[in-house]
């Protein structure tokens, strides 16, 4: 039971880094993809999901040709991490770690073409000894940066890579010595979601560093805890426990990249609307509603022409957008039996979820229907904008015409 645990926990771990990474890569290229330091790092990141794909074919498939796969990637990514690292620090290194890991990289690349084990475990030691040699050359060019060459970002992408490298090196060498030190499994998939998980972190600097190794501290201790728990009562023994915490960990950093990627799509939209605002060059007020419609966040607006609303109580619409000139189907004004009956009948109307007054002369209002507004503050304040916006326009024009 336990050898087929092991599989499929292996086999688990590797499709899930392919998640992040592909993840990753995505988020990467919708940024800027001919950006310096993201050619870097998607140089990186593909080389990695090389590896893990071996990795996988080969549990699948039973073909050893694999193999090369999965050396040709481990010989190649301290390379690749030295480029990432240059890249980020704007310097080059040394040229003499540059030969060695530059002519590392091409004789390990080589040897992988001989995927047979014969030359193992030499092969694999010597490997081993290159990747610490390059990550720890790495790591070494992280500390010694200059900071103050570097802006407040910068700085904290180098961290974010230095304390990858702290987590991966670990992990990675006990890849290596998997049959020496009696691990079930490989588990540098972990250090490579918590990579990738860091990386996409980057585009919400306003969380911060604290939080960010909160947020890692709990997901591992309670990965740990939770897994150890379940071995415990399952009696799985040493390498059931270590099989439970790498299946738990890893399932809650898939799970937290893919919720970060949504939270960062929606912050990037959220930007994308306001910059709209920002650029409107129209005193129409229409005109300014009809450009945003293309918007996601205020995609399928429906106005409402006054006509429209002939079968509405003119006085008590008024009452209502006095009060809230943005009405909240989750949070309408309390304006008595009449006025609720006005707000129910336009969400019913119109399957909004906010209504909003966009003219006051002749009245024009805006249906909306986003109820991912209900859970994102500050869209809520951007429809206010928006709104506010409109408002002024249609006085300004008011006031021109007069």
């Amino acid at each position: 039971m336990i050898a087929a645990a092991t599989i499929l926990t292996q086999l688990f771990l590797s499709c899930a880094a392919l998640i992040g990474l592909f993840v990753l890569q995505t988020v990467l290229t919708q940024r800027d993809p001919d950006d310096p330091i993201n050619r870097r790092f998607l140089f990186g990141v593909r080389i990695t999901m090389l590896l893990f794909a071996g990795r996988a074919l080969m549990i699948l498939t039973g073909v050893e040709a694999f193999r090369v796969l999965i050396l040709f990637a481990a010989a190649v990514i301290p390379l690749a991490v030295l480029i990432l690292t240059e890249g980020l620090l704007r310097r080059h290194a040394p040229p003499v770690i540059k030969a060695v890991i530059g002519g590392g990289a091409v004789a390990f690349a080589v040897s992988s073409l001989w995927y047979s084990n014969s030359i193992d475990p030499a092969r694999l030691f010597a490997l081993l000894g290159f990747q610490m040699l390059g990550f720890l050359l790495s790591g070494w060019l992280i500390v010694t940066r200059d900071k103050a060459s570097l802006s407040v970002n910068e700085n904290a992408m180098v961290v974010r890579l230095g304390l990858s490298l702290i987590l991966f090196i670990p992990l990675a060498a006990g890849d290596f010595l998997l049959l020496y030190i009696g691990l079930p499994i490989q588990f540098s998939a972990l250090g490579v979601l918590i990579l990738c998980w860091l990386a996409i972190g980057l585009g919400r600097p306003h969380l911060g560093h604290r939080a960010t190794l909160m947020n890692l501290a709990v997901m591992v201790g309670a990965a740990c805890g939770v897994g150890a728990m379940i071995a415990a009562f399952a009696g799985l023994g040493r390498d059931g426990s270590l099989l439970s915490i790498a299946a738990i960990m890893t399932t809650l950093f898939v799970v937290a990249i893919l919720t970060d990627t949504r939270a960062l799509r929606l912050e990037e939209q959220s930007a994308g609307l306001l910059r709209q605002l920002a650029n409107a060059n129209t005193d129409d007020p229409m005109t300014f509603l009809r450009d945003l419609q293309n918007h996601p966040l205020v995609e399928g607006a429906v106005v409402i022409s006054e006509e429209s609303l002939r079968g509405l109580q003119d006085d008590v619409l008024e009452q209502i957008f006095t009060a809230a000139p943005v009405l909240r189907r989750a949070d309408p004004p309390q304006l008595g039996a009449v006025a609720d009956d006005h707000i129910a009948y336009l969400f019913a109307r119109y399957s909004a979820t906010h209504v909003m007054l966009a003219v006051p002369r002749p009245r024009v209002l805006v249906a909306l229907a986003m109820p991912s507004l209900g859970a994102s503050p500050s869209a809520e304040l951007e429809l206010q904008v928006v709104q506010r916006m409109a408002a002024l326009m249609a006085k300004r024009r008011a006031d021109s015409d007069g």
